[in-house]
């Protein structure tokens, strides 16, 4: 108990003690000791009781205490009570400081933000910017179905999703069609989501623009290649001995930029597809297909393993999918050392989906170099590359054929082990096997 409060408590005692010992002195002068001791103690009650309700009304009405005059314990919980009150007033005015400080910087920001009630998906705030970008007016839609009011946006399936919602990373403004928006839902507590739309117009002008200008440039080099090619294929390195390295180098570097350009074309037409030509992907022939290819490569410097464990085929361009399946391939073969193993697998996952790996066992990944893999002209070694003859973009090549096939890369790699790069297809990829009585299984390639 704190020092006030105990000598509160102690004066509040000894009041009470000398009333009674008063009391019982009147009541021995007049001869009626009990009688004057019940009053004294009956009003010593009834004022206890009336200090009492006094503070059950005052809290109960929210009256703003007063400070506290006297010394007695019920002054002092009057004082405490005061002191209560106005730390709670400062607690609340830095409080609403601090709101209004939040909703100030909320509705400055150049992003639309509306909060969303999760289980009625109606707005209950936003900020100026989602005017703008969105259509929202205030106080008209506050409170309205968010779905209903940005439409044309696909947003009922995409809001029903929840945390597991991906973002939107070009949707049309409802405002204006040419306004492109990038979308993401941030469920933040169980009860409100927050939307978040950002203006990418200008970011998907400055891409395409890249685009234009990779593709464009890449489409202009082919013909100087082509024209350089054909004198180097017209020089014989026997009839100009003294030239032979010099030749021989010209063709190997006007091949590597060969093999750059066409990356660069298939990259770009990649870039500027939303969707691809679905079909039956038939994986036992695909899976020949890519040993052979594999055999081929490797001309014998190492052990190549193909298993077809899955014993289904999957939606999607056979076309690309080989594309991405034999960069993956190739690039096993060209970064493990001769006498290594590279090894396919193509099997379902629990999930119902499936997944086609190539294991090798090559120099392996540091693992501070995995997140960048996939970009462009990224390298791990650009002397190591190089020799191989790699253009570095053979791994956005598969990233961009799995994402158009909504799959994902997923790579694992420890140094001097090896590594595993792993397509994973969902479900909705998965389709029933349609055997081919004239596709013959690979030598060493288990049926199905």
């Amino acid at each position: 108990m704190p020092p006030d409060l105990r000598a509160a408590w102690r004066r509040t005692l000894a009041v009470l003690a000398a009333l009674l010992c008063a009391a019982a002195l009147l009541g021995l002068a007049v001869g009626q000791v009990g009688w004057v001791l019940a009053i004294t103690a009956l009003g010593v009650l009834v004022w206890h009781y009336w200090r009492l309700r006094r503070v059950l009304l005052g809290l109960t009405a929210r009256r703003r205490w007063e400070p506290a005059r006297g010394t007695g314990a019920w002054n002092e919980l009057d004082h405490l009570l005061h002191r209560s009150q106005v730390e709670m007033r400062a607690r609340k005015r830095r409080l609403l400081d601090m709101l209004r400080a939040y909703r100030a910087a909320a509705a400055a920001l150049p992003d639309a933000v509306v909060v969303v009630e999760r289980n009625t998906q109606r707005t209950i705030w936003f900020n100026r910017a989602a005017t703008d970008l969105l259509g929202l007016h205030h106080p008209r839609d506050l409170g309205a179905p968010v779905v209903e009011r940005l439409q044309p946006l696909p947003l009922a399936r995409w809001l029903a999703a929840g945390r597991n919602a991906e973002p939107m990373l070009d949707a049309p403004s409802p405002v204006d069609e040419r306004m492109r928006l990038n979308l993401r839902l941030i469920p933040y507590s169980e009860d409100y989501w927050l939307l978040v739309a950002r203006d990418v117009s200008k970011l998907l002008r400055l891409e395409q623009m890249r685009r234009d200008f990779v593709a464009n440039v890449s489409h202009e080099l082919r013909t100087p290649l082509t024209v350089v090619h054909g004198y180097l294929d017209m020089l014989d390195p026997a009839d100009y001995p003294p030239w032979q390295p010099m030749l021989a180098e010209m063709q190997k570097q006007s091949q590597r930029m060969t093999r750059l350009v066409e990356d660069l074309l298939a990259l770009s037409r990649l870039e500027a597809r939303d969707s691809l030509p679905e079909e039956n992907v038939a994986m036992a022939p695909m899976l020949a297909t890519l040993r052979r290819e594999a055999e081929a490569y490797s001309q014998g410097r190492h052990a190549i393993e193909v298993h077809d464990q899955a014993g289904c085929d999957l939606l999607g361009s056979t076309q690309e999918l080989h594309s991405a399946f034999s960069n993956l391939v190739t690039n096993a073969i060209r970064y493990t050392p001769a006498g290594g193993r590279v090894r396919v697998d193509f099997a379902r996952t629990p999930e119902g989906g499936a997944v086609l790996s190539v294991r090798d066992t090559g120099y392996g990944i540091p693992e501070a170099h995995i997140p960048r893999l996939t970009e462009r002209f990224y390298r791990v070694s650009s002397s190591r590359s190089r020799e191989s003859g790699g253009t570095g973009l053979g791994l956005s090549i598969v990233k961009h054929v799995l994402g158009l096939h909504q799959a994902r890369l997923s790579i694992e790699s420890e140094v001097g082990t090896g590594s595993v790069f792993a397509c994973h297809f969902g479900p909705d990829r998965v389709q029933p096997r349609q055997e081919d009585p004239l596709a013959l299984p690979a030598a060493g390639q288990p049926t199905c």
